[in-house]
């Protein structure tokens, strides 16, 4: 079986989900290596690029199944990826129902433990 490559298809006008590896180290709420984010700016670029409207989901850390704790939050790379990216990027930490995402636009999910958090209150 050929698996095709993302640049061989046609991404404008779709939602795409991309789980990355955005594990990356966090010391005071700053981002302390950036190497797992620099190698995934070509792709979520690329996708952009082609007008797709991106959802990514990653994890980071080791939290507490069902506990929040902020400093395992993707907030700063979300932020991380506003300044490096040439299109919106927004932070959802509430996408139970829908995530709203608009054609070059990219939207970070928060990690879903914290989501199973938010249904067990």
């Amino acid at each position: 079986m050929k698996l095709m490559k993302m640049s061989e298809l046609s991404l404008r006008g779709k939602r795409i989900l991309i789980r990355e590896d955005l594990n990356v180290p966090i010391k005071d709420g700053l981002i302390t290596s950036d190497q797992r984010l620099q190698a995934a700016l070509p792709t979520l670029q690329a996708a952009l690029d082609e007008g797709a409207a991106v959802m990514v989901l990653s994890h980071l850390g080791r939290p507490e199944e069902g506990k929040f704790e902020k400093r395992f939050s993707l907030q700063p790379v979300a932020d991380y990826l506003a300044k490096h990216l040439d299109y919106p990027v927004c932070f959802e930490s509430d996408y139970l129902d829908g995530i709203d995402v608009n054609n070059g636009e990219l939207v970070i999910c928060e990690k879903r433990t914290f989501q199973y958090w938010r249904e067990s209150k």
